[in-house]
C-alpha cells in the first residue's frame, strides 16, 4: 500500500460514518510544504481505492463514476447497502 493509500484510509478511518474529506487534507499531510504538487497523485489514488471498492468519490455530495467525474471532489469512506 502506497503512503498516499494509507493516508487516505487513515483520515476517513477517524471520521463519523458518512463524513468525507477533501483530497488537500491527504496532499498536506504528504507534502505540507508544496501539498498542491500532490494533488495529481491524490486524484489517481482516489481514483484506484474507489475502483476497488475501498473509497466512494462524491461530487455534489453523491457519488460519482471513479472514471468520468470532473472537478472539484470529496472522499468517503463506502457505507453499507450502497
Amino acid at each position: 500500500m502506497s503512503p498516499i493509500e494509507e493516508t487516505i484510509l487513515a483520515l476517513l478511518a477517524d471520521l463519523a460514518p458518512g463524513k468525507s474529506i477533501d483530497p488537500s487534507q491527504v496532499a498536506r499531510v504528504i507534502q505540507p510544504e508544496r501539498w498542491q504538487r500532490a494533488l495529481g497523485q491524490v486524484r489517481s489514488t482516489a481514483v484506484g481505492l474507489a475502483r476497488q471498492g475501498k473509497v466512494v468519490i462524491l461530487r455534489h455530495n453523491k457519488p460519482a463514476d471513479p472514471d468520468t467525474f470532473k472537478g472539484v471532489y470529496r472522499l468517503r469512506l463506502p457505507i453499507a447497502g450502497e
